[in-house]
């Protein structure tokens, strides 16, 4: 991206006109794609202008009441449908919502992903079209369901169960085991959570975020040592993690590693200087810098 491209975060929200919490919710589902700005499974620091436009679709949709969950596995269906032009998905393509369907429209094909009909349209202008039932789908509806109730504290035993169901019969699924250890983290049941995020770490060893969460329950329930293996690996799969700094560099503080805390709060600081958290990241590295300094005089004068 050139320079004229590149958007912080906090000019995305002006720009687009969102909350923190529904780009974070967005990017949650993968309604961008990461792998554009970031490394595979972390949030991106730097946005472009295609990104933008993302969003603001984005937010139109959500607006028309098309639940982002929905918009999600539409997403995933233009991919598997068109799969070199993924970038289009949210730019070019038009998703048009019909009651509680909806249909993606691009190149004279109109797919309908919840259903599983495919409408090809031969000619523009005319009304006809041949349907062609895909198979079904069953998981993805149930990962609609999931991601849908995920967002709202009433619908979070829904949304586990959804997720378990989903688990159970695809146990190589990453995505909605991360979310299921998610929403046991949060309720506070951490074993539970550890369990998911130990089983994705199996699936995907490669993957910065299923070793992120892991050490983050694993810091929780007291396992520092095993917290800090598993955040050292998220850093070594994507250096540029800002959120695994900021929680190695904590733990690392807890443990009396003061060299190591400084170097991971300062690399935080870096990555992500204007963020919510950076001014505690700075106070944590003032104090630990006079805490060496004071220690340093008492051992040159004792």
């Amino acid at each position: 991206m050139t320079p004229v491209e590149r958007f912080k975060r906090s000019d995305v929200l002006r720009i687009v006109g969102i909350t923190p919490g529904q780009l974070s919710y967005w990017e949650r589902l993968r309604l961008l794609d990461p792998a554009a700005s970031a490394p595979s499974g972390v949030r991106p620091r730097v946005y472009s202008f295609s990104d933008l436009v993302r969003l603001r679709t984005v937010k139109q949709l959500t607006g028309q009441r098309v639940p982002a969950g929905r918009l999600r596995v539409a997403l995933e269906a233009f991919r598997r449908q068109w799969p070199g032009e993924a970038e289009a998905a949210l730019t070019a393509a038009r998703f048009i919502p019909t009651g509680r369907l909806l249909t993606v429209d691009y190149q004279g094909c109109r797919i309908e992903p919840v259903s599983g009909q495919l409408l090809l349209q031969f000619e523009p202008e005319s009304r006809e079209t041949k349907v062609r039932t895909m198979p079904e789908r069953s998981l993805e509806d149930l990962l609609v369901v999931a991601l849908e109730c995920d967002g709202d504290p009433a619908l979070r035993r829904r949304a586990i169960g959804a997720y378990q169901d989903i688990v159970e019969r695809a146990p190589a699924w990453l995505e909605p085991r991360l979310n299921l250890g998610t929403l046991r983290y949060e309720d506070g049941d951490w074993m539970a959570a550890a369990r998911e995020f130990r089983r994705a770490v199996e699936i995907a060893p490669g993957n910065p975020l299923a070793h992120f969460n892991l050490a983050s329950v694993l810091e929780d329930l007291g396992e520092s040592d095993f917290a800090v293996q598993h955040f050292e690996e998220a850093l070594n799969l994507a250096p540029g993690f800002a959120d695994a700094h900021f929680n190695l560099a904590r733990v690392y503080e807890k443990s009396g590693a003061a060299a190591s805390a400084c170097a991971h709060w300062q690399r935080y600081l870096e990555l992500d200087p204007g963020s919510e958290w950076a001014a505690y990241a700075r106070q944590r590295l003032e104090a630990l810098g006079t805490a060496e300094s004071r220690a340093g005089s008492t051992r040159l004068f004792s």
